[in-house]
């Protein structure tokens, strides 16, 4: 797919057939992560990938209770391993190096004709317990996958015009 396809096509998947996902098209979506960049390229991530069915009802309980994360063929688990580095001297940086990879993750996925959807609603020390993270590694999304039963309407987005302007906010 055209990557500008991509993007506007993709959507937040909430139901999944029971097809499991191609082993060869799970490792592509994961290399997507891998290859995103990060602030002074700590690359501060780790990605754990959930099939067993047990596991994965619970993860979705932990998800405050929404339980079609639990009915996707695989669950990801993105966790922030390090703080990274301070971007102009007042924020850390891994939250969004996560989040950027974690997009990368969606989209490659997407790509692949797997849905996925965005899960921040988490009980972090539940997921913790589950996955075996250890303390200081901090959870920062989770995300059901597979194939959708179907694909969502579009969801309306503000134009450009009210998201960008020139030289100043306005």
């Amino acid at each position: 797919m055209e990557f500008m396809e991509v993007v506007r096509n993709r959507r937040s998947v909430k139901k999944f057939r029971a097809e499991a996902v191609a082993e060869e098209d799970l490792k592509d979506i994961l290399e997507a992560a891998r290859l995103a960049p990060s602030a002074a390229n700590i690359q501060p991530w780790k990605f754990i990938v959930v099939k067993n069915d047990k596991k994965k009802r619970l993860i979705g309980q932990a998800c405050s209770s929404q339980e079609f994360v639990g009915e996707a063929p695989v669950v990801i688990v993105a966790c922030a391993t390090s703080r990274g580095v301070m971007i102009g001297k007042y924020m850390e940086s891994w939250p969004i190096d996560v989040a950027i990879a974690f997009t990368h993750l969606i989209l490659a996925a997407w790509n692949k004709g797997l849905g996925t959807c965005w899960i921040g609603d988490f009980n972090e020390d539940r997921i913790k317990e589950l996955c075996e993270i250890p303390p200081e590694v901090r959870v920062v999304a989770i995300t059901p996958l597979g194939y959708p039963v179907k694909v969502p309407q579009a969801t309306p987005r503000r134009p450009l015009d009210k998201i960008v302007s020139e030289e100043v906010f306005s």
